[in-house]
């Protein structure tokens, strides 16, 4: 059985690959179907917003002894307030109560409902309360924040990359991330706080990096491709994908392992409120990411150049030469991509490498 290293070094030279690129129209529509159904699930089901953005009152129950949330409700419930209430578990002796907005005296009786609830002091019982300007404000500040990383993104890789084409791809994986991450917020119901947005936005960058990683592969096997015509350009955008396989999966691992102890040992051990907004975030953001930068830029990009003229007419002269059974200047035609292109040349022969002189008749 191969190993891995055994299976990585093949992948990298050719001697096996999987075929990205030649079902890159099936990959683009599962692609393009995934982001339908997110915008869908996010148009119907919404988003279960924290009280930062929806404005509201917050209790937190310290040093308490038991963490029985139904002892929350019920003391609420006395207090007559019974709608628009979340509680849940901080930890091992915390709780936390979200309400809508109360006036001073109401969050007074309700925090020495809850102390008594828990059999804690008063003191131990704190409140704040968030006004509804303030949550519209987190949210147009993260849109905004969004907006101005997504403009500058694009202009930075059109730049460094000097093609419209990539720079478009790895916007369509962008937005492929994004929609997908935030319609598992919308479908498990999780909350959406500050954090989630910290999460959001490092995920961008996390799968730019991704994106990056096999785009550079891909500009460097297809240097020069317009001047010869063994490969296609979408066979060496395939061979770059096989290429870059391998590290995308290793750098993702590395990623994820500590992303899902988080997630996890912060859901099961401290309570669903701890970390899980950020955890979740990340977690399913750095595995899109991975997944769009093999399975969504790449065939996009190919899909995008297939588009020109000048891709078209090559592409053409390839087959057509491939029909002939004729052979390039580099060689005989290849049935398959199984070495990266090198620099056109030819070998000099032993005799033009330099000597080494023998120092004994110096």
């Amino acid at each position: 059985m191969m190993s891995f290293a055994q299976w990585g070094n093949a992948l990298y030279f050719g001697k096996k690959s999987y075929g990205v690129i030649p079902r890159k129209r099936t990959f683009a529509g599962i692609a393009c179907a995934l982001m339908a159904v997110s915008i869908i699930l996010m148009a119907t089901l919404g988003f279960n917003q924290s009280i930062e953005f929806t404005g509201g009152s917050q209790f937190t129950v310290a040093g308490s002894a038991q963490t029985d949330q139904q002892a929350a409700y019920d003391a609420l419930a006395g207090e007559g307030i019974t709608s628009d209430v979340r509680v849940s578990a901080l930890g091992a002796d915390s709780i936390r109560v979200q309400t809508a907005s109360l006036d001073t005296a109401t969050s007074a009786a309700v925090r020495d409902a809850l102390a008594q609830a828990y059999g804690v002091d008063s003191a131990d019982v704190q409140s704040n309360s968030i006004g509804p300007a303030w949550g519209a404000d987190v949210t147009k500040k993260a849109l905004q924040s969004l907006v101005i990383f997504v403009a500058l993104v694009t202009v930075i890789m059109t730049v460094y990359f000097r093609s419209w084409t990539m720079s478009c791809a790895a916007m369509i994986a962008l937005a492929h991330d994004m929609l997908v991450t935030v319609a598992v917020f919308a479908l498990t119901r999780v909350e959406v706080s500050p954090a989630t947005v910290i999460g959001f936005l490092t995920i961008l960058a996390y799968s730019l990096y991704d994106t990056v990683v096999v785009f550079d592969k891909v500009r460097e096997l297809t240097r020069g491709v317009w001047d010869q015509k063994r490969f296609t350009f979408g066979e060496l955008v395939n061979l770059a994908v096989n290429q870059t396989m391998v590290r995308s999966i290793n750098t993702s691992i590395v990623a994820v392992l500590p992303v899902a102890a988080i997630l996890f040992i912060g859901t099961w051990l401290l309570g669903s409120g701890t970390l899980t907004d950020i955890s979740l975030a990340l977690f399913v953001g750095m595995i899109a990411g991975a997944y769009s930068s093999i399975f969504v830029a790449s065939p996009f990009l190919v899909i995008l150049e297939e588009r020109r003229a000048r891709t078209r007419e090559h592409t053409a002269a390839v087959e057509a030469a491939r029909a002939r059974g004729t052979e390039s200047a580099e060689g005989t035609t290849p049935a398959a991509v199984r070495v990266a292109p090198v620099v056109p040349g030819h070998h000099l022969g032993q005799a033009a490498q330099p000597v080494r002189k023998n120092r004994r008749n110096r």
